[in-house]
């Protein structure tokens, strides 16, 4: 997907320079930049988070993996809850 952003120009040229010295493009460091701070996000967002609600997100993650093809009888379910 491509988008375009407004840059301010000190910014500009800081990126360049560090697409110099990193040898990259300016574009792999700004993609590079925004995964580093989603990671961030997402990691102090987890810490803030209950015991609660980090079970309810590790069984989210659980379903959302789950072969939805795959289907067990009421019975299956009764017996592995026993």
């Amino acid at each position: 997907m491509r988008k375009n952003i407004d840059i301010d120009e000190k910014m500009l040229t800081k990126l360049k320079l560090l697409s110099a010295f990193e040898e990259m493009s300016v574009k792999t460091i700004m993609e590079k930049a925004v995964s580093f701070y989603v990671e961030y996000k997402e990691k102090e967002r987890l810490k803030t988070l209950s015991d609660e609600e980090k079970e309810d997100l590790g069984l989210l993650v659980l379903m959302q993996q789950a072969d939805r093809k795959e289907v067990a009888s009421r019975q299956d379910v009764m017996n592995a809850l026993d």
